[in-house]
């Protein structure tokens, strides 16, 4: 079964029905049909809602949320060890923290990663990506 990772900018796309939603609708329908699944670090849910909130006043943020939870994504604890693992990445790419742990948890689950956001560009080209347009 493929495995794909989102960070913030994958679910911000989806939220905010970007062009590049319709490939998100795909993967979320292909996790329904149980051909794929989407896993994403419980850090990156939480910068979505921090993000959400920043625009929007927090009872929107919450019932926006509330929404997303019922999506077919699996959300991964920051436990130690993945905490570590991003400090590594972050160390090792020159990324910011919270978009290390997209990044740990794609290696660590030997999975794809789903992002719009250009920072990424510095895994190289050897790293599996889906690059949504915005």
């Amino acid at each position: 079964m493929k495995t794909y990772v989102f960070d913030a900018s994958a679910l911000f796309v989806f939220l905010q029905k970007k062009p590049a939603a319709t490939k998100i609708n795909e993967l979320l329908k292909e996790t329904l049909r149980g051909r794929t699944e989407i896993l994403m670090s419980a850090v990156n849910y939480g910068e979505v809602y921090g993000g959400i909130l920043r625009q929007h006043e927090r009872d929107r943020a919450i019932a926006t949320m509330s929404a997303v939870y019922a999506l077919p994504i699996r959300l991964m604890d920051a436990t130690p060890q993945r905490a570590f693992h991003a400090a590594e990445v972050k160390s090792m790419y020159k990324l910011y923290y919270v978009d290390s742990f997209a990044v740990a948890l794609a290696i660590e689950h030997k999975a794809t990663l789903v992002t719009s956001d250009s920072d990424f560009r510095a895994l190289g080209h050897g790293f599996p990506i889906v690059w949504l347009k915005v």
